[in-house]
């Protein structure tokens, strides 16, 4: 699994990079990853936990052994038939040797550990993928976030010569305030773009460097003549119910269910009875004192035997955990069937990003998820440039992001204008006389075609001010 991995990422880097100098691709990124993730590190702990599972169970097939050993100060008194008084130490050890015959329990217990290892296994491989999808998406996310920020910084600086040359014709007379306080207004508003971008990206290098562990070096770009081949079998359907039978989190479910099946047969086996084959050596050693002398002795005994053990009676604790046991099958097998569901219903058409990459991400991904991510990055690139050259093209509408706002800040500048205090406000000061005309030559005021007069205007502007001031 691991090698085919490494070829698939190998390919996918092979195909979406072009050589660039010190500049880290996405097979180094991902080795990072193996290395740094904090939880690819968990789920390597947790499968070695796991695979702990066989040797535990078989520890309970196996004889065990076991010595003991003591040393006793003897004090003896004797009534009768005659009064007498006798201490003495002893010494003993027990040499005791426990085969199990027949325990159900355990050999339940042992086929349980290997399906047990095999859930772990599957998760193992299944956080292995997470780790290629979340390097993939992290990777993809910084050269998209870098793509928009280029971009934003270029219409940042087209837009920056359009403010200086509406201000020189502003100066000259060939444009109104309105234009400049416009175009003033558009270079504000792609400022205010780049240092999204700019904190877009920073975030999308923060996750970055979350997967890896470590800053993240300069990341090779993709080719622009890349070619991202379409998936074998280019059929989604089989590709949905690879993931149902196949995917990793299926597995690791279908496991849980043999284990929670095999749960119920060793909690009744609580009803069964237990044979086990026992041996035993017993030494013992005293020396006598006092009264009555009883000398050294000192005796061995061999022993050898079967022992039954019949449970009668144990206040319905078997029977509890043998429901218990049953429930949680239960639980199993729904957990099971929400798997299959999340698996085939991840790779369907039309349905959030996010659960597509949850759901169909757990089965049928690895290499042609990562070409696609790739593929939808170029896609992104692509359409991020043509909508910059199309501004570009047509510059006067491509900066108006928000048109209904100079809009209203020249609805709003024309009322004022019409105002007394307006025409000497927007005329400015230490300005010769002959300049101070009104307000509405300098925005382009033009008498209306059914010839509404300089007095109508006056007298509607008071009227008008207080509306369009809320526009």
């Amino acid at each position: 699994m691991q090698h085919r991995i490494s070829i698939i990422l190998g390919l996918s880097a092979a195909l979406l990079f072009a050589p660039a100098v010190r500049a880290g691709d996405l097979l180094q990124t991902y080795r990072d990853a193996l290395a740094n993730d904090s939880q690819f590190a968990a789920s390597r702990a947790q499968l070695d936990a796991g695979r702990e599972k066989i040797p535990q169970a078989r520890a309970g097939l196996l004889p065990t052994i076991g010595l003991s050993a003591n040393s006793n100060w003897n004090d003896l008194e004797v009534k009768r038939p005659a009064a007498a008084d006798s201490r003495f130490n002893s010494n003993g050890y027990v040499l005791q040797l426990t085969q199990p015959l027949f325990r159900w329990q355990n050999l339940v217990a042992y086929d349980q550990s290997k399906l047990q290892v095999a859930q772990s296994e599957a998760v193992f491989a299944q956080a292995r993928q997470d780790v290629i999808l979340r390097v993939s998406q992290a990777y993809f996310d910084v050269l998209l976030a870098q793509d928009t920020l280029t971009v934003a910084q270029g219409q940042k600086k087209a837009i920056a010569e359009q403010l200086e040359q509406a201000k020189r014709n502003f100066e000259v007379g060939t444009s109104t305030i309105v234009d400049t306080h416009e175009a003033q207004s558009r270079y504000d508003l792609a400022v205010a773009q780049e240092i999204a971008a700019q904190s877009d990206l920073d975030i999308k290098r923060q996750a970055l460097r979350q997967v890896v562990g470590k800053e993240p070096d300069a990341l090779k770009a993709l080719k622009s003549t890349v070619q991202i081949s379409r998936p074998q079998p280019d059929d989604i359907q089989q590709w949905v119910s690879a993931a149902e039978q196949n995917s990793y989190s299926v597995q690791a479910q279908q496991a849980g269910l043999q284990i929670a099946t095999r749960e119920i047969d060793r909690q009744r086996a609580g009803h069964y009875p237990t044979v086990d084959l026992v041996a035993s050596r017993n030494h013992s050693k005293g020396l006598g004192s006092g009264g009555i002398s009883f000398g050294t002795s000192e005796t061995d005994s061999n022993v050898i035997g079967v022992q039954v053990a019949v449970p009668l009676y144990q206040g319905g604790l078997v029977s509890s955990r043998e429901r218990e046991a049953a429930a949680l099958k239960q639980k199993a097998a729904s957990d099971l069937d929400s798997a299959r569901r999340a698996a085939g219903a991840g790779g369907q058409p039309g349905l959030p990003r996010r659960q597509q990459r949850h759901g169909a991400g757990q089965g049928a991904r690895g290499g042609v998820g990562v070409l696609a991510v790739g593929a939808r990055f170029e896609q992104a690139r692509l359409r991020s440039r043509r909508a910059h050259q199309h501004r570009r093209a047509q510059r006067p509408a491509a900066t108006l992001h928000h048109p209904a706002r100079p809009v209203q800040g020249a609805l709003r500048h024309a009322a004022r204008a019409t105002a007394p205090e307006g025409r000497r406000r927007l005329a400015g000061r230490g300005r010769r006389a002959a300049d101070q005309r009104p307000a509405r030559t300098l925005i382009g005021w033009k008498p209306h075609p059914a010839g509404l007069s300089d007095r109508h205007a006056r007298r509607a502007a008071p009227v008008l001010a207080p509306r369009l001031a809320f526009l």
